[in-house]
């Protein structure tokens, strides 16, 4: 009975990702990372959040004990505006409603690790729903998230930014 529930979710995963997203961020790199471009797309699940977030773009490394990791965060401010000192100040801090600590965030999702100027990730989390972030911001950051320093992972810079909008496909929580 388990290993056909098991089944039934990853069928479900695989069907999510072939239909239309719930929602979409397009992520664009600060003035200091022009170049830097992604997208994130949303898809709300029986099993929680499926997260799938592409990247182009980013910083590389000639050492291959120095390829970068990149931290990724869903921030509770609504707009990627900001100053010279940092780009996406209004993004604000972590999307965090149940005022947890870091790493237990609803916005701290899994690194990006590079490869060769790209990333990619999906992920599955059952910390918000979709509609949830609806007009929240994705940031991208220049360090790996060290899942420990208090309150946001010491991840660095914030290097690109994008709202996530909803899209003509609307969630179902069912």
């Amino acid at each position: 009975m388990q290993q056909d529930n098991q089944l039934a979710r990853i069928q479900a995963l695989y069907h999510a990702l072939n239909g239309v997203p719930n929602g979409v961020a397009e992520l664009r790199g600060s003035e200091t990372d022009p170049q830097l471009h992604g997208t994130a797309l949303f898809y709300q699940t029986r099993g929680g959040a499926l997260v799938t977030v592409y990247a182009a773009g980013l910083p590389t490394a000639g050492n291959a004990c120095e390829r970068p990791i990149f931290a990724l965060h869903i921030h509770s401010g609504t707009a990627c505006t900001g100053d010279e000192t940092d780009p996406f100040m209004d993004a604000r801090s972590h999307y965090n409603p149940e005022g947890c600590a870091h790493p237990f965030h609803a916005g701290d999702l899994t690194p990006l690790f590079g490869n060769q100027g790209t990333a990619f990730s999906v992920l599955l989390t059952d910390r918000f729903s979709v509609e949830e972030v609806y007009g929240k911001t994705l940031i991208l950051h220049r360090n790996p998230d060290d899942f420990t320093t208090q309150p946001s992972g010491n991840a660095g810079t914030k290097m690109a930014c994008g709202i996530i909008r909803p899209t003509r496909r609307r969630s179902c929580r069912g």
